[in-house]
């Protein structure tokens, strides 16, 4: 149980007094000068601040964000957690996220409503299920929970699901990760803002970034629409803009945009607690604590700089899922929106040093960026504040493009979740 609920309760029950405290203060100038400079206050760029205040002791920093604190692809993922990857160097990365995740309710003092459900990626072809037990030992190497299972075992862990022969695609197995886990991704970002605004760190929001300050290869500082900031060290994180950021250091990322869509369906009562996730299908579903059936899948076909929806994307997602859930068909659609993914040749994030001096890059997300906040976070805080690669974000340096040394993980994360 987080602390704050505690406090609340005692306050409540002895005072009288219901008032939460303010967290941030009411818009303070920028300063001319900062340590750090981190463009995009979303779930990462707040990690970072936090991680850099209380690990490292470094608080003169600003967030910068030309939008609203956390109101980019943080206010618009899915919230699934998980560690069940494809390659040594994905699985090790998001274990290390699962189980900061765990204690984070605690540390940052707010409930992210952390509960692991147990997470599914279906297979329905014999392909898919090579690739389960591929995954299933590169998972049980790497010290993470996961083994793959047949059509009975999915059908008593999930009552709800369909495992019938008398559809399009039938399941002929799936890959069962019981740590699997939503979480809350607003309070999870609130959290990291407050707790870092509590240490120091300004964070400005409506404050776009316009060109970052070379000067001799070495970033000294950003021009924004309120002015011009000089910094030590200059971070980006800013999730589905990242082309477009680094573009004004000069550097050209292997990455495209894509939008990524999701849907929710009007709350119901409990019927759905686990995650279930079809790589061959591409869609996946969880229900939320507030009973609304979380749904999405895989990126769109092309590249593009939108949150817009459409009815395709709805229709074929449907169509998947009332195969899987034929009790779905009486529900309604209650929202559908989209976020920026910025996906990489490989299916893996773009982090930490680049070849300009003091300017550090956390993006390449694609679609698992919400699972990955807390690590990130915690080795980008590292990263900046020693200069070094992190042994954990070695494997996932911009300059492994160049050598082909990739990280293939698009057989656990093509799908989105």
């Amino acid at each position: 149980m987080p602390f704050a609920l505690l406090k609340y309760a005692t306050r409540s029950a002895f005072k009288g007094d219901h008032a939460a405290e303010r967290h941030f203060r009411l818009s303070p100038d920028l300063k001319p000068t900062y340590d750090v400079v981190i463009i995009g206050a979303g779930g990462h760029g707040l990690a970072a601040a936090y991680y850099l205040a209380t690990r490292h002791g470094i608080t003169n920093i600003a967030v910068l964000d030309k939008g609203w604190l956390a109101g980019g692809n943080t206010a618009r993922n899915t919230t699934i957690v998980r560690a069940n990857y494809l390659t040594p160097e994905g699985v090790a990365f998001y274990k290390e996220s699962v189980d900061l995740f765990r204690s984070l309710s605690n540390e940052l003092d707010i409930n992210v409503m952390y509960t692991e459900r147990g997470h599914f990626t279906l297979a329905h072809t014999d392909a898919a299920m090579n690739t389960a037990r591929w995954r299933a030992e590169v998972n049980k190497h790497m010290g993470v929970s996961s083994e793959v299972i047949g059509p009975d075992d999915v059908k008593r862990i999930c009552p709800t699901i369909n495992v019938s022969d008398d559809v399009h695609y039938p399941i002929m197995g799936a890959l069962y990760h019981p740590p699997g886990a939503i979480a809350r991704h607003d309070a999870m970002a609130w959290g990291y803002a407050k707790e870092a605004a509590r240490h120091g760190v300004e964070i400005h929001t409506q404050t776009g970034v316009n060109r970052i300050l070379i000067e001799n290869g070495r970033a000294v500082g950003v021009e924004t629409n309120r002015g011009t900031i000089h910094a030590g060290r200059v971070l980006q994180a800013v999730a589905g803009s990242s082309s477009v950021v680094a573009n004004m250091a000069g550097l050209k990322l292997p990455i495209r945009t894509i939008p990524l869509q999701a849907c929710v369906s009007e709350p119901v009562k409990p019927i759905l607690d686990q995650i279930v996730v079809s790589g061959s299908l591409h869609v996946y579903i969880s229900q939320s604590a507030r009973g609304e059936m979380v749904m999405g899948g895989a990126t769109d076909a092309y590249g593009l700089y939108s949150t817009r929806s459409t009815l395709d994307f709805k229709e074929s997602l449907m169509a998947h899922m009332l195969e899987l859930f034929p009790f779905m068909g009486e529900l309604k659609v209650l929202r559908q929106w989209a976020g920026m993914a910025d996906m990489t040749p490989d299916f893996s994030p773009v982090m930490g040093l680049t070849p300009i001096e003091n300017f550090f890059i956390d993006a390449g997300w694609g679609t698992w960026g919400f699972k990955a906040t807390p690590v990130s976070g915690l080795r980008m805080a590292e990263c900046v504040a020693t200069g070094r690669q992190p042994d954990l974000l070695k494997p996932f340096a911009l300059d492994r493009f160049g050598s082909f040394d990739l990280v293939g993980e698009k057989g656990a994360a093509s799908v989105g979740h």
